[in-house]
């Protein structure tokens, strides 16, 4: 019980000292917040006084820096004022001097009118003088005004005369040289491009026996089998000691071909009687007709000609049996025409024109041993008569200048026939002249000091030149090379250009002892 009354006592003591605790505590809290209170109050009055003392400064600051810009405005202003009346002044004075001027110019305006005048005056006593002066001297000349302006130009053309002409050759010179310098570019260019065989027909043809007592059986009994044959085919058979062979000779050699291609399938055939070789050159004419069908056909597929009558595509098929100097006709014109259309195509011309033209330039070759005329006359009637082009047709008739070409087309088809008909190896005729300008190079390049030996190659478009090192320097090869091309120009004729080749070579020889 007792010890219940202290628990009590003390929880009560507890309670009182607790609530006694906050009393006190809540005490000193309010006399801490009257403190800060004051505090605040005379913090806020300070800030208050410091507020209005930096007011009153930046106020004082503000009148001084307005005050100093008012001044300098001011002085702005003034000087500004004092530019104004200066270029015031600089104007008065500028009017000034150009209302001097004014009067000046209208002074020397009517000073010139005078001076006009006057001038008009003495330009009428001129041309007075001038007249009679005129036609004094027509009265001491003998000569009117005219009369005298057509003998002066008279004598000025004399005078002049040959300084024109000296200058004309100039130019015709260098224009010739120019043009001749693209033509054989041009030229060079196009056979350069156009390759052709070498010439190999001849007017005899040989077939192969199987032995000599074949010789026998084409003569026949009494020669009744040569004599059908050489009848059936219009030939000549030659049957002498050639061993083993037979010469078949004629002008015509599409007749010579039928004879060669039946003389073949009778030896092949075994059987040989005249009823026999009148069916084998019957069958040797069907395939030669198809041959010349097939050739025709290929001259106008290499050529790039189309749209040509079933006729004329026969007879350029019969230009492969036709020759010409050796050079076949059919060749020849296919060459033709690709040489033209090159050239037209570097010319820009008509090139289909040219390469139609040119395949057909020898067409009347196919027939002129059966009709009368020129080959070049019998190939315009056929033309003609196909209804071929006309301009075609003049390019046929000019390209050996028996009419004047109309075209340019119609030229380049003259200088294709004339390329394809002088090329090296083309025509026996010109073998000579090729070689013989073959030894010219030669002889040209070994006549100059320090040449050891010099080979003309490329068929003729290139010299090459060995010298002799110990006379001939490096520079000099340049001065060497140069002295025979213009010394080649100079003397010889030849189609594109030859390239001078020089070669020196220096050799050191030692012997190991």
């Amino acid at each position: 019980m007792d010890n219940l009354i202290i628990v009590a006592a003390v929880l009560i003591s507890l309670a009182i000292g607790v609530v006694i605790g906050i009393i006190y505590r809540k005490k000193i809290a309010e006399s801490k917040i009257q403190g800060a209170e004051k505090e605040a109050k005379r913090l806020v009055d300070l800030a208050k006084i410091e507020a209005e003392n930096i007011k009153k400064e930046e106020i004082f600051k503000a009148k001084e820096e307005i005050i100093k810009n008012k001044e300098e405005l001011d002085k702005e202003i003034k000087e500004r004022r004092g530019e104004l009346q200066r270029q015031e002044t600089r104007l008065i004075q500028k009017e000034e001097n150009l209302e001097k001027r004014s009067d000046m110019y209208e002074k020397r305006e009517k000073d010139l009118d005078k001076e006009y005048g006057l001038l008009e005056e003495k330009k009428e006593d001129i041309e007075n003088l001038r007249q009679e002066q005129m036609k004094e001297l027509q009265r001491i000349s003998g000569l009117s005004k005219d009369q005298a302006k057509e003998y002066l130009l008279e004598e000025i053309e004399k005078e002049i005369t040959p300084e024109k002409a000296a200058l004309i050759r100039e130019l015709e010179q260098k224009a010739k040289e120019q043009a001749e310098k693209n033509a054989k570019e041009i030229l060079g260019y196009a056979i350069q491009k156009c390759a052709a065989d070498h010439t190999s027909e001849m007017t005899v043809s040989l077939v192969s026996l199987p032995n000599d007592d074949m010789k026998g059986r084409i003569i026949g009994r009494e020669g009744r089998n040569i004599k059908a044959l050489e009848t059936l085919t219009g030939i000549d058979l030659i049957i002498d000691d050639t061993p083993e062979a037979v010469v078949i000779s004629g002008f015509d050699p599409l007749r010579r071909e039928v004879a060669k291609l039946a003389l073949e399938k009778l030896i092949n055939d075994g059987r040989i009687h005249p009823a026999k070789i009148e069916e084998m050159v019957e069958k040797a004419k069907e395939e030669v007709a198809a041959t010349i069908k097939a050739e025709g056909e290929r001259a106008m597929l290499e050529t790039g000609v189309n749209s040509l009558n079933p006729e004329i595509v026969n007879l350029l098929g019969k230009l492969k049996y036709r020759t010409s100097y050796g050079q076949n006709v059919l060749n020849h014109s296919i060459e033709v025409s690709n040489l033209a259309r090159i050239m037209a195509e570097e010319l820009g011309l008509d090139a289909k024109r040219a390469r139609r033209a040119g395949l057909l330039h020898d067409i009347g070759k196919a027939l002129d041993h059966d009709m009368e005329g020129t080959h070049v006359e019998i190939g315009v009637d056929i033309l003609k008569k196909y209804k071929e082009n006309p301009l075609v047709i003049n390019a046929v008739e000019a390209h050996h200048g028996d009419v004047e070409p109309q075209t340019l087309e119609a030229i380049l088809v003259q200088a294709a026939d004339a390329i394809s008909a002088s090329r090296p190896g083309a025509r026996r005729e010109t073998l000579e002249v090729y070689i013989k300008r073959l030894e010219t190079l030669e002889n040209i390049a070994d006549s100059f000091d320090g040449v050891e030996k010099s080979f003309a190659i490329q068929a003729g478009r290139e010299v090459r030149v060995i010298v002799k090192p110990d006379k001939i320097d490096d520079d000099q090869m340049t001065i060497l090379a140069r002295d025979i091309a213009k010394r080649v120009e100079d003397e010889m004729e030849y189609p594109g250009q030859i390239k001078v080749n020089i070669v020196r070579e220096t050799r050191a020889v030692e012997y190991a002892k």
